[in-house]
């Protein structure tokens, strides 16, 4: 895929950039516009413009990207997982507040 440098690049040419990985990822797993629209639950117009870079909603990049197998993108957009507080318990550690 291409190299994305946010340095250099405005913010159009990263949301194009974007749309042009979600084509990318489309064609590579040889699927239409109108397969993908059905699968995702979006409309053929939303997938164009996303593949355009036209500025994609958040949810429409989540949904495209479950369609291509390739929703661990997001991950290092989310907060690492919680140790719940029972955790801490079993574990002999001591609770802290933050």
């Amino acid at each position: 895929m291409m190299n994305i440098n946010s340095e250099t690049l405005t913010d159009r040419e990263l949301l194009e950039k974007v749309g042009e990985r979600l084509r990318a990822l489309r064609k590579a797993r040889k699927l239409t516009v109108t397969e993908v629209s059905s699968r995702a639950g979006l409309n053929r117009t939303t997938v164009h413009r996303a593949e355009a870079g036209d500025n994609p909603t958040l949810l429409t990049v989540i949904r495209l990207l479950r369609v291509y197998g390739r929703l661990e993108a997001l991950a290092e957009f989310l907060p690492p997982a919680e140790v719940s507080p029972m955790e801490l318990v079993r574990q002999g550690r001591k609770l802290t507040r933050g």
